[in-house]
């Protein structure tokens, strides 16, 4: 595997994002599509789009947004399944947050999976919620990750 790390700057590879999602979510999750794709697809500058290639293949994608003045929140974090288990999750996480921290943002928070809370607890996230609660038929909890303290401005 040669992955590439690219912050979303053209309609192409916001479509390459978008493909990831499609196979995760739509296909293999059975997510509605007019649930997964919102207002936030509909440019790339919509929001902050992360995409990870293998050679020309897209194989992960995330997004994150502004949720209030000092939060970012992640969303829309997709693996394919035949690239699992190979660090991609915490590379796109890393990646992701490495931007976030240069935007200033103090916190992170994301509404995860039940089954993807402890990936998101080993790399630092705490859940915020005090119940589970439905988004797209799957059960999520809140998380949050706040900037590290020891003033060098990482999550």
């Amino acid at each position: 595997m040669h992955i590439q790390e690219i912050i979303v700057t053209s309609d192409e590879q916001l479509k390459q994002c978008l493909a990831v999602r499609m196979e995760v979510f739509v296909k293999e999750q059975q997510v509605p599509v007019e649930l997964e794709v919102d207002e936030f697809d509909s440019t790339w500058d919509a929001c902050r789009h992360f995409l990870l290639l293998d050679g020309s293949k897209p194989v992960a994608a995330g997004r994150y947004r502004m949720y209030d003045e000092h939060t970012a929140k992640l969303q829309r974090i997709a693996v394919l399944s035949s690239y699992r288990g190979h660090g991609l999750g915490r590379q796109l996480i890393e990646l992701m947050e490495k931007d976030i921290s240069e935007q200033n943002f103090s916190a992170i928070i994301l509404d995860a999976q039940l089954s993807a809370e402890s990936f998101y607890r080993k790399l630092g996230y705490a859940a915020v919620s005090e119940e589970t609660f439905l988004d797209a038929g799957i059960l999520h909890v809140r998380m949050k990750k706040m900037r590290d303290a020891s003033g060098e401005g990482r999550f």
